[in-house]
């Protein structure tokens, strides 16, 4: 079964310490994928690409990067991998075209640094300087930096972090260029309407264990199914903040238990046309005065909260 996945981590546990930041983690990604590693922070999700990237050694358990043994292979590993991490930082002197050059230089096969700017886009800008980019235009660049060695699987750590809305939709069109062109993609976000729309699989940890896998679309209806039919999310902002027993009474009306931040209420509805209508006229019973609401269809922020709130 070795072939079929880019990827197979197995029992994985590291520890820094007395804190277990991999717990005895396996998962498995397939080759051509776009898979999410999600998590909250202090998940483990960091720890763990940097063992599968051969940054850092597990107490235990097994990696298998490309059919090649994370242990005893890594040098072919790197080789064959690429990978932009949360920060990057390059030689402020050197154009665009001469750091993909330079790094190119490390690996035995390489692509020419015209044919990856071209590729993310700033082909016009091959004679400037990192410095000399936009945020969007420098995590551009990055991704074309970890494409320097056309590499078989590509590892992208919060790539979108703190980018603008259009330079997070561009730069995950790029994503899938490169696994257009045939490459394996691993991904940790915070987005998860990113992860719902882009993402083949997912893995949801919290506390370097596993929670879930499978598609985005298996992970929501495996929620709704658990839940006895939710379908809808509803959000509630209130003039202030709910009573105790104002939420047991809006509990009711819900499939799950109410959780509330302030002065914003989330709960989830089954589909019966009654359920919505339930929930306003108990809300004004009970004196709840709203400000505004939303409904929309169960997303996988939802999954999120759902299994990583505890």
């Amino acid at each position: 079964m070795a072939g079929d996945y880019a990827v197979q981590v197995v029992e994985l546990v590291k520890r820094y310490g007395d804190v277990a930041a991999v717990d005895g983690l396996s998962f498995a990604v397939g080759r051509g994928e776009i898979f999410g590693l999600l998590g909250p922070n202090g998940a483990g999700k960091t720890t763990t690409l940097e063992i599968i990237e051969g940054l850092q050694r597990p107490d235990s358990g097994r990696v298998r990067v490309l059919g090649l043994d994370g242990a005893a292979q890594g040098r072919e590993i790197k080789a064959r991998i690429g990978v932009m991490l949360q920060a990057s930082s390059y030689y402020e002197y050197l154009s665009l075209a001469e750091v993909l050059s330079l790094l190119g230089g490390f690996y035995p096969r390489r692509l020419p640094p015209g044919e990856l700017l071209e590729l993310v886009g700033l082909a016009d800008k091959a004679r400037r300087r990192v410095r000399q980019l936009s945020g969007g235009e420098r995590q551009r660049f990055a991704l074309a930096a970890s494409l320097v060695n056309d590499p078989e699987l590509v590892i992208l750590d919060e790539p979108s972090a703190g980018l603008d809305p259009l330079s997070r939709r561009e730069l995950w069109g790029l994503v899938r260029r490169v696994r257009e062109r045939g490459a394996t993609v691993i991904v940790t976000t915070h987005y998860m309407e990113e992860a719902e729309e882009s993402c083949d699989r997912l893995a949801i940890i919290n506390h370097g264990r596993l929670l879930a896998e499978g598609s985005p679309r298996e992970l929501i209806n495996r929620i709704v199914s658990a839940e006895g039919g939710a379908a809808y999310a509803v959000k509630l902002v209130t003039a202030g903040p709910l009573t105790g027993a104002q939420l047991d009474v809006l509990g009711r009306c819900a499939i799950a238990a109410p959780i509330a931040d302030g002065n914003t209420c989330l709960m989830r509805l089954s589909s019966h046309p009654a359920a919505l209508q339930d929930l306003l006229d108990e809300a004004g019973r009970s004196g709840v005065v709203l400000e505004q609401l939303e409904i929309t269809p169960v997303t996988l922020e939802d999954v999120f909260i759902e299994l990583t709130r505890g």
